[in-house]
This record gives structure tokens, sequence and C-alpha cells, in this order.
């Protein structure tokens, strides 16, 4: 879909079905984008999403929430969003 591959700014929430358990071909959709900004995993196995966080290319991984961080916490994506973190080493 167009809107899972652009980078939209705004209240946009793209959710999209996937087979139970294929954890990876999720990530793979995920990462099939030129954009990596920030991007939420919500799961009731905090297992499971500690493993999807580590592998999805986004500069903010936000779990069971959206948007809610620390004004002080590095920030920035990965691709074409951004140019790395801000206020990070």
């Amino acid at each position: 879909m167009y809107i899972a591959q652009e980078e939209s700014f705004g209240p946009v929430m793209v959710i999209s079905k996937f087979k139970n358990g294929d954890v990876d071909g999720v990530l793979q959709r995920a990462n099939a984008t030129e954009y990596g900004l920030a991007s939420g995993v919500f799961t009731k196995d905090i297992s499971k999403a500690l493993y999807i966080s580590e592998k999805l290319e986004a500069g903010t991984v936000f779990i069971n929430t959206y948007n809610k961080t620390d004004v002080a916490a590095p920030f920035g994506g990965f691709k074409l969003s951004g140019f790395g973190k801000d206020l990070g080493k």
C-alpha cells in the first residue's frame, strides 16, 4: 500500500494483517521502505517486542505506546528519515 511506503506526518497509523507467528515476515515488510523515523510495536509478549525492536530499521521504536518520549533522549531516523541521531554521541 502507498501509505505503508511513504513518510506520512500527522495522525496516521497503518495496521496490516499477518499470519500468526510470522514475525520475520512482518519485519521484512516494515523494513521494506525508504524511511525509518519511528515505529510502534503492540504485544503482550515482551520477548517478542524486544526482538522486533532490535530488528526494526527505525530511529525510535515505541512499545505498547506511541510518541511518549523524553525531550532529552536521542532521536532521529534511519535511511531517508533524518540525519542520524540528534542529541546522540
